[in-house]
């Protein structure tokens, strides 16, 4: 059985969207070689209440690890979203994409299940989004940056009643989450584009939403390109960091000439960006060699070989073999 995407999108313990399923490693799917993001939509979630009893109590101080103590007796079976403390950052708001660190545990038996603190650090959410739990996207929404947010999920604000196996969560079980939320991160990546080349595709990324490649009348390189098309200011990608981007994908040889590639996926299209470990094989070659050493806040243009995509395997009538592939990747974090 193939990983789905979604077992990509997690720190080690906890999946963030809507699905968490498992399988060989060896085996990875069109979605994880690529970047390429389907993600299913999260179980409808019931709207969120202030309070109901009994609830979990949380400790520690914001900014690091939370401490959560698990009430006796059983949940309420609501979906609580509750301010414990109020930060002074600006509101977010439904579509916004925000930095968050999380601590879980299962309500029944008290499990933990671990803290972005300690696994690889805050996660990028876009709030309000049907691709990753209400437990997350909606308890953000309309929190203050800064703000610490107890979170009592049941079933249908989490993963339904497929749960996460992976991370020992059945399909009946509440979770509480101690939520800190940080600050309003930009969706894709800011300032003036830089010229390219006219026998390298042409790219326009403006707007939020999928790219548009126009790819020239010619043969692609031959060798792996990893143009700098906006410059960014952040921190330099190391190989085996979890790195978020937004990206838009296209085949050379079936859109050459044609002034609008037909994407064979973008991550725009789900509502959440994507996020993969970088530099590890977790990633096609060209993307592993292409983003490691750029910037956080870059745009890149990345026209990967054949030998270091999928080589004479025909993933479909948008990616035959042999395909040289194009993508244009805005890089928005790193940890």
């Amino acid at each position: 059985m193939r990983r789905r995407l979604a077992a990509l999108l997690m720190v080690p313990a906890l999946a963030l969207t809507a699905t968490a399923c498992g399988g060989d490693d060896d085996k990875k799917s069109e979605a994880e070689k690529t970047g390429s993001s389907s993600s299913p939509k999260a179980p409808e979630a019931p709207k969120p209440v202030d309070s109901a009893a009994p609830m979990p109590k949380v400790g520690g101080a914001e900014g690091k690890k939370a401490t959560i103590d698990v009430p006796k007796g059983d949940p309420s079976g609501k979906f609580v979203v509750h301010t414990l403390t109020k930060g002074d950052g600006a509101e977010v708001k439904k579509g916004d994409l925000v930095s968050m660190n999380y601590t879980g545990k299962l309500w029944k038996g008290g499990k933990d299940l671990g803290s972005s603190y300690d696994q690889g650090g805050a996660q990028l959410v876009t709030a309000g989004s049907d691709a990753a739990i209400a437990a997350f996207s909606k308890a953000l929404v309309g929190q203050k940056e800064g703000s610490r947010v107890l979170v009592v999920a049941p079933p249908s604000a989490a993963w339904g009643d497929q749960g996460n196996p992976q991370a020992g969560v059945s399909g009946t079980d509440t979770l509480v989450f101690a939520l800190d939320v940080g600050k309003i991160t930009p969706k894709m990546a800011k300032g003036t584009q830089a010229d390219i080349p006219s026998d390298l595709p042409q790219i326009k990324a403006d707007k939020e939403e999928p790219a548009t490649i126009s790819i020239p009348k010619n043969d692609p390189p031959k060798k792996l390109v990893d143009k700098v098309l906006i410059e960014g200011k952040g921190a330099e990608i190391k190989s085996g960091q979890r790195v978020t981007m937004q990206y838009s994908g296209a085949a050379w040889k079936i859109n050459e000439g044609k002034p609008k590639a037909a994407l064979f996926d973008s991550s725009w299209k789900t509502g959440q960006p994507f996020t993969t470990a970088i530099g590890q094989g977790q990633v096609i070659e060209g993307w592993d060699k292409g983003i490691v050493g750029k910037h956080v806040g870059d745009r890149v243009l990345l026209v990967i070989p054949p030998d270091q995509a999928y080589g004479k395997e025909n993933k479909g009538k948008e990616l035959p073999a042999d395909s040289t592939l194009v993508f244009v990747v805005d890089i928005l974090s790193a940890a």
